[in-house]
């Protein structure tokens, strides 16, 4: 199996976890499983396999620096939190227009606030593109249902922004893809779970357990810990832009999916917001022409060979 070979089947085991993350959490509202309590069986399983690894390794140093802990509280708890808590208001198509649609946007945004990372022509056209489509959106959905931005479209766009910072501090601190995940998982952990157990409510009685198995399975293993090792490992053999735009539609096929599967609504409003926010986070006009990381690398090769 070929190095581009195995960087797709990376990238497709990514997109059925990213897409599956939409509709099993859309489906934690139809089985009465509560926000609070998927992060905390999430961070409590992934806590509970990752610290023996890290004791084998010996490899806990990294622990207790200042990094693994900031980016828990953004990309761990924060994000769960907001995330997980605006599929109980909203269809899962919204997620992947506020959400998943926004995230390219709000890593824009914090690398130029944080960072003063400087927007390119690409970023500004989806930016250009995302405000048009969000617009119509926002114009037809008031005209629908008298709501042109809800509450669980607001806590979306609160999650992109966690995690668009998430993103950009995770570029700039550059941490390993294990340190990375790790470092999140356990110190969410450590830090979300006293405070779920003294002070959140919880409804962990009323879903089939069944149910919660899957859930805390799925989340806690898959979305975690694979899925985060699946990209990295996709980005290392396509490049980051081929492989960020592929693993992108993800979360889109996955609100389609929802509509049959989950009896979710599709109006023109969602359709028109889908598009736009497709077409803004992919970037398609930057594939014609471009070539991808590995076969520059591997031309450069053919001419110092030469």
């Amino acid at each position: 199996m070929t190095s581009r070979t195995q960087g797709y089947l990376y990238v497709l085991i990514t997109m059925l976890i990213w897409g599956g993350f939409t509709l099993t959490s859309r489906l934690n509202v139809k089985w009465g499983i509560e926000a609070w309590d998927i992060t905390a069986l999430r961070f409590a399983l992934a806590f509970v396999i990752l610290v023996p690894i890290l004791i084998y390794k010996k490899d806990l140093a990294f622990l207790w620096k200042k990094e693994p802990f900031i980016l828990a509280m953004i990309g761990g708890v924060g994000y769960c939190l907001t995330a997980y808590t605006a599929f109980h208001y909203v269809p899962a198509a919204h997620a992947a227009i506020f959400l998943n649609g926004f995230i390219p946007l709000c890593t824009a945004f914090a690398g130029f606030l944080i960072f003063k990372h400087a927007f390119d022509k690409h970023t500004w056209l989806s930016v250009i593109i995302m405000l048009a489509s969000i617009s119509a959106m926002s114009f037809l959905m008031y005209r629908e249902t008298g709501v042109a931005f809800g509450f669980g479209d607001f806590l979306f766009v609160l999650s992109a922004m966690w995690w668009g910072i998430f993103s950009v501090l995770l570029r700039q601190w550059k941490l390993s893809a294990w340190h990375a995940m790790s470092g999140v998982a356990i110190w969410s952990a450590i830090v979300y779970l006293p405070i779920y157990l003294l002070f959140l409510p919880k409804n962990l009685s009323e879903p089939e357990p069944i149910h919660l198995v899957l859930q805390t399975l799925f989340h806690g293993i898959f979305v975690v810990i694979i899925a985060t090792l699946t990209y990295v490992e996709a980005i290392k053999r396509l490049g980051a832009f081929k492989t960020g735009s592929i693993v992108t539609l993800a979360p889109f096929l996955a609100a389609v999916i929802a509509v049959p599967v989950l009896g979710e609504p599709l109006s023109l409003a969602i359709v028109c917001g889908l598009i736009g926010m497709a077409i803004g986070a992919l970037q398609p006009w930057r594939w014609f022409g471009r070539k991808d990381s590995l076969q520059k690398q591997l031309e450069q090769q053919k001419k110092q060979s030469n």
